[in-house]
């Protein structure tokens, strides 16, 4: 268990900045080769906020842990709608534009519902993980088109950069990324396996808590700046990713069942039950503020018990499967009846049949047959 718990707190502060450091990277190189500033903020906002839980997703559904990296894309969700933003909400008051709420937050629900769409079943295919890139790309083109990418900056410092850093960058921050996820997917697993819940769940809280931290981290500052409007976009933005790009990223890899009907199930309907009360806040007077902070947080520990207690439960019903009946054993586990066999204490020539679970190679003696 420490192991395992060492394993994943060291991948998570690799994989973090890591795909920090890569998403930099690739801005400056993005820069240096004079590409539009709507295809810079399109990589920052897709790969800037999926980045780690794309990684992780891809690695977990390549090792046949495909209810980790679902779990991580529903508890991200999860936790950007109502973590993060109930956060920034309790440090300021957040208002509402109207094209956030026409845009971004429909946008939101739309690519929450059809990942749910997708995995609801218990399975993901690869064409389903086609359909959400294929959304992936739509919502990119679109937000190109309508200028929302273009409102980040890539390196607002103008940091003084070469060719030759900036490619080192990438390529580093890439691997970083890489080996962060993998070590964060094998001791994820680990600590599962030891604390005795599903992978759904730890994907669910561990890791997409983990994967989270910078968006966390970066919303509070934001909110004491009041750059609420990025705040908000952002957030919303980061679901639109995970769900498309995550998604289709993990089926395209490692496409298949589940494994986990709680999380399929249970998981699916919190997710979209964030998103929906999320919006119901933010359209009721068109702002969040510190009572709506508290109300999201509620709701972040609802979902949290709900699929621990769940998750549990499942764990422990696998644990405690029946044996089968003799009927559905093997032959060479079944019972065999043999002649002469008395226990310990008994006297010669007593009338008596022992069970015997010796195998016929096993046992020279004779056996009875029963007609």
């Amino acid at each position: 268990m420490s192991l395992d718990l060492v394993a994943f707190l060291v991948g998570l502060v690799v994989l973090v900045y890591g795909a920090d450091q890569f998403v930099v990277g690739a801005a400056r190189l993005a820069d240096l080769l004079d590409m539009p500033e709507v295809i810079i903020g399109a990589v920052l906002l897709g790969f800037g906020t999926s980045a780690p839980e794309m990684v992780v997703s891809a690695i977990a559904a390549a090792g046949d842990d495909r209810a980790l990296g679902v779990g991580n894309i529903v508890g991200s969700n999860v936790a950007n709608l109502s973590l993060v933003l109930g956060t920034a909400a309790l440090v300021t008051t957040m208002s509402l534009t109207a094209t956030v709420l026409r845009r971004e937050i429909p946008m939101s629900l739309v690519a929450s519902i059809l990942f749910a769409l997708a995995v609801v079943d218990g399975e993901l295919s690869r064409l389903e993980s086609a359909a959400l890139a294929f959304g992936l790309v739509a919502t990119v083109v679109y937000l190109v088109r309508a200028g929302v990418a273009g409102e980040a900056t890539p390196d607002e410092d103008n940091v003084p950069t070469t060719m030759t850093r900036e490619t080192s960058r990438v390529v580093l921050g890439l691997a970083g990324t890489v080996v962060g996820a993998q070590l964060v997917v094998t001791g994820a697993t680990g600590i599962a396996d030891t604390a005795g819940v599903s992978k759904g769940f730890i994907g669910f809280s561990l890791v997409a808590l983990g994967t989270s931290l910078p968006e966390l981290v970066t919303t509070a500052v934001g909110a004491r700046r009041g750059e609420t409007q990025l705040i908000v976009g952002n957030l919303f933005g980061s679901n639109i990713f995970n769900a498309l790009a995550v998604g289709g990223v993990m089926g395209l890899v490692g496409p298949g069942e589940i494994d986990d009907d709680l999380l399929t199930g249970v998981g699916l309907v919190l997710m979209l039950a964030v998103g929906a009360l999320a919006l119901v806040l933010g359209a009721y007077g068109r702002y969040v503020g510190p009572r709506d902070g508290v109300v999201l947080l509620g709701a972040y520990v609802v979902c949290m018990v709900v699929l621990a207690v769940g998750g549990t439960e499942v764990e422990e019903d696998a644990a405690v499967a029946p044996a089968p009946p003799y009927c559905c054993q093997p032959v060479s586990e079944m019972p065999r009846f043999s002649k002469n066999r008395q226990p310990s204490g008994q006297a010669n020539g007593a009338s008596s049949f022992t069970p015997s679970r010796q195998r016929w190679t096993d046992s020279p003696e004779p056996v009875v047959r029963l007609e």
